[in-house]
């Protein structure tokens, strides 16, 4: 007695050449099977752009039945229009995760290497340590360091949602602070090679599909430089304002002006809370009073000024800084100098 299972199993070895040599069960052109008394029907479904092999396939189908059916069995292949199932759109992005998040701050720099992640991971830590309510989206796609510098980067992101449609991501709680971030979900050291796009939907999904709960301050790091991608998360993520991290040296300057540019633009025009200068000076630990401006002295003061931008201070370049991200554990949770400087820039950007 046969049934639909075994004749989709002859099925398969009718091969599309122009699909990899994929069988038409396993493209999914095989629409039916009807068993009649003496007689097997195959409906064969094609889409509606023209088929160059169709007449092939339908003979090959038919050909396949009859050399495995029982002698006398008639065997019909019949086609009808149907086109593949559109791929699912994927998760809707809103803004429904952000509602009981009372300010939004991005963390940007015009370029690379000045240590804005350093900066967002020690601000968030002290906005916690005076007992605001913190989380951060680290949104540095192509460099995600916040896992490191926070110990997090072996943590296990927990989901919360009924299918893969609504799905949220649950942050990382550590000293006092909810995190998220790009590196959480790719996995240590894994190359992300994306196009503006899809880094940009990516980082939609960190920041608008997490469960971040009532927040007073979500900052954001964000990737460095200026570009399309900086353009739509801030045209889509409803931002408080920014702050913009910068190094001392005159050069800097235009790099500063980019960034401070890209919030001033018209289509943007996001608040500037102000500029952090990092690596201001260099105090040697066996010589706690000294300071040595290695990168020049107050050019973020200067930059501020010319700018016409808030000055929100100066952060010390501190070799215990660099040892204590490596180790995950942030330097505004201890008592230094460094902290406190830390702890001042999170009071004026509250007061702010």
């Amino acid at each position: 007695m046969l049934n639909k299972t075994e004749i989709l199993q002859w099925l398969q070895e009718v091969q599309h050449p122009g699909k990899g040599d994929k069988n038409i069960v396993e493209l999914g052109m095989v629409d039916s099977v009807e068993i009649l008394d003496e007689a097997i029907c195959v409906t064969l479904a094609f889409p509606k752009r023209p088929d160059p092999l169709r007449n092939y396939l339908i003979g090959a189908a038919q050909a396949c039945v009859y050399r495995h059916a029982p002698g006398g069995t008639e065997v019909e292949v019949k086609t009808i229009v149907k086109e593949p199932a559109k791929p699912s759109k994927g998760p809707e992005f809103n803004l429904e995760q952000l509602k009981e998040v009372s300010n939004i701050i991005g963390i940007a720099s015009g370029k690379g290497g000045v240590g804005k992640s350093t900066v967002t991971v020690n601000l968030a830590v002290a906005l916690a340590r005076l007992g605001y309510r913190v989380g951060v989206a680290d949104a540095d796609v192509y460099g995600p360091s916040i896992p490191t510098m926070t110990g997090t980067q072996d943590a296990q992101i927990g989901m919360a949602g009924e299918d893969e449609n609504n799905a949220l991501f649950v942050p990382v709680e550590k000293y006092g602070v909810k995190w998220l971030s790009i590196g959480h979900v790719s996995g240590e050291g894994q190359a992300l090679i994306w196009r503006g796009p899809m880094a940009t939907s990516a980082l939609k999904q960190i920041i608008l599909q997490t469960l971040w709960g009532p927040l007073d301050y979500l900052l954001i790091d964000m990737p460095p430089g200026t570009g399309d991608i900086h353009i739509s998360l801030i045209g889509d993520v409803p931002m408080t304002g920014a702050v913009i991290v910068t190094t001392p040296q005159a050069v800097a300057l235009s790099d500063v002006l980019r960034g401070v540019n890209m919030f001033r633009n018209p289509q943007v025009q996001k608040p500037i809370i102000g500029l952090v200068e990092n690596m201001s000076w260099f105090t040697p630990a066996a010589h706690p009073d000294e300071k040595y401006y290695l990168f020049g002295r107050d050019g973020g003061v200067q930059m501020a000024h010319n700018l016409n931008i808030p000055f929100l201070g100066q952060i010390p370049l501190v070799q215990d800084i660099r040892e204590s991200a490596d180790e995950g554990t942030p330097a505004a949770l201890l008592d230094r100098p460094d902290s406190a400087a830390f702890l001042d820039l999170a009071r004026r950007i509250a007061s702010a």
